[in-house]
């Protein structure tokens, strides 16, 4: 492909992107109903208005047609970039790269950048701002349709998220999870570990509504919050080992408490079934609970890892509703990169270990994150270390704890702005679509907002 088609599309391109930009945000006064803005991408690759498909780049083995195939990529270069010539190039090398690693692959930016995203029924989804200042915004988000189960053909189709409805939370909100059968939200946030409860408005309205709040008496300035099909009101939420409650949302009455054991610190907790709690501490120790024994001692699960000064999450594969088996695979990640695959059952007999390829330890493991793929057998996702999402096939891991690539790594955060500090972006969540095998959305703290459909290497596109 030679400079001037290139620059030509640029033009176009650029000229298209300035006739879309939405006018600039204005400050909502407080106490007035929100009017949300349209999420728009922050950078993306128009098709060129060509009556066929241009020629394939130099020396490319494939064919034009198949580089720029309907509806494959929406990809491409940042709206306005101010990066260094090699910034850019490497940039440049990626979006060329990305036509044969995605199916599908889509960006947006953000007002403010989040550290959740919670898929809802319907394949909606949520995010909220975590910002120190008042006013953070829940948005209940609608992905582009090629992200969707179920696929409508048009003639101009949709390739944007679509704010369906949203509402304002004075305090930043850290951990927000649907209550399951119901049009309700349960959220928190600092100062404190209180759960704020909120509705999710009929259809003729846009505006997610606070409804109460369920107060907590430690002086945590945040919970960590699961909730279960099994037991559609019921909210799991501590943010210490003593401070683990099971409370059932509208009429608040508690269900469970946990005896007190200490106050470490928990990084993730988790329904294994309607009855079994899991708690994983943020020094790697992992115990259970049952909610039939309230006030019963937690009791604590042996773990195959050394537990020192590395810091731990964990992520829970669960299995399908009706499903036969009983078995719950943990995975557990520090932020050193080590990650041991383990059952509950057999604790001390590990499943798989394995060092994964990271740059450098994250620091604080403040987002670290690792996650199971509902609909690929195996296969699972990491973050919180820099700006990319790797995932891993764990069926050839052994468990001897050796280094590991990762099948698939995901880069597109890497190429957004700089913070105050000079920091490149970070992925704070991650998370994978609920039908679709190879589909992820994420999340970094420059805003940008990506949901990517990954192709298996050796496998093609289309």
């Amino acid at each position: 492909m030679d400079q001037d088609t290139l620059e030509s599309w640029d033009r176009v391109n650029l000229m298209e992107l300035n006739q879309a930009k939405d006018p600039p945000p204005q400050p909502i006064p407080p106490g007035r109903t929100p009017r949300f803005r349209r999420l728009s991408p922050s950078w993306r690759r128009s098709r060129p208005a060509f009556p066929s498909a241009p020629p394939a780049p130099t020396g490319s083995s494939r064919s034009g047609a198949a580089l720029w195939r309907e509806g494959s990529v929406t990809a491409a270069r940042r709206r306005v970039t101010s990066a260094p010539r090699l910034a850019m190039e490497r940039e440049d090398e990626w979006l060329l790269q990305s036509l044969s690693q995605y199916e599908d692959l889509h960006v947006f930016e953000l007002q403010t950048p989040t550290r959740l995203l919670e898929w809802a029924p319907g394949n909606r989804v949520f995010v909220a701002g975590y910002g120190q200042a008042g006013g953070n915004e829940i948005l209940q988000l609608l992905p582009p349709p090629p992200m969707r189960e179920v696929v409508t053909k048009s003639l101009f189709p949709e390739r944007e998220f679509k704010v369906e409805c949203g509402g304002f939370s004075n305090r930043p909100i850290y951990s927000l999870k649907c209550v399951p059968g119901a049009s309700l939200l349960v959220t928190s946030g600092p100062p404190d570990s209180s759960l704020q409860l909120w509705k999710v408005s009929a259809e003729d309205s846009n505006v997610i509504k606070p409804v109460s709040a369920i107060p907590t008496e430690n002086g945590h300035p945040w919970a960590r919050i699961a909730t279960t099909a099994a037991r559609p009101q019921w909210v799991l939420h501590g943010s210490s080992l003593d401070s683990v409650h099971v409370t059932e949302v509208e009429s608040r009455k508690s269900i469970y408490m946990a005896a007190p054991r200490s106050s470490e610190e928990l990084s993730g907790l988790a329904f294994l079934d309607c009855n079994t709690l899991l708690l994983c501490c943020a020094k790697g120790q992992l115990y259970l609970g049952d909610v039939r024994q309230p006030q019963a001692p937690l009791e604590a699960v042996s773990v195959p890892w050394v537990l020192g000064d590395e810091r731990w999450c964990m992520g829970v594969r669960q299995t399908a509703p009706g499903s036969a088996s009983s078995s719950h695979p943990i995975a557990c990640l520090s932020n050193r990169g080590h990650l041991t695959l383990t059952d509950v059952r057999k604790p001390l007999e590990p499943l798989a270990a394995a060092k994964c390829s990271i740059p450098s330890p994250s620091s604080n493991a403040e987002f670290l994150c690792v996650s199971w793929a509902p609909a690929l057998e195996g296969f699972l996702a990491i973050s919180g270390f820099d700006g990319t999402v790797h995932v891993y096939d764990t069926g050839s891991w052994a468990s001897s704890a050796g280094p590991a690539e990762p099948t698939f790594v995901h880069k597109g955060h890497t190429f957004g702005e700089e913070d105050s500090n000079g920091d490149p972006p970070l992925v704070t969540a991650h998370t994978w679509h609920p039908q679709k095998p190879r589909t992820l959305l994420s999340a970094a703290s420059d805003g940008s907002l990506s949901i990517w459909d990954w192709v298996q290497p050796g496998g093609t596109c289309g």
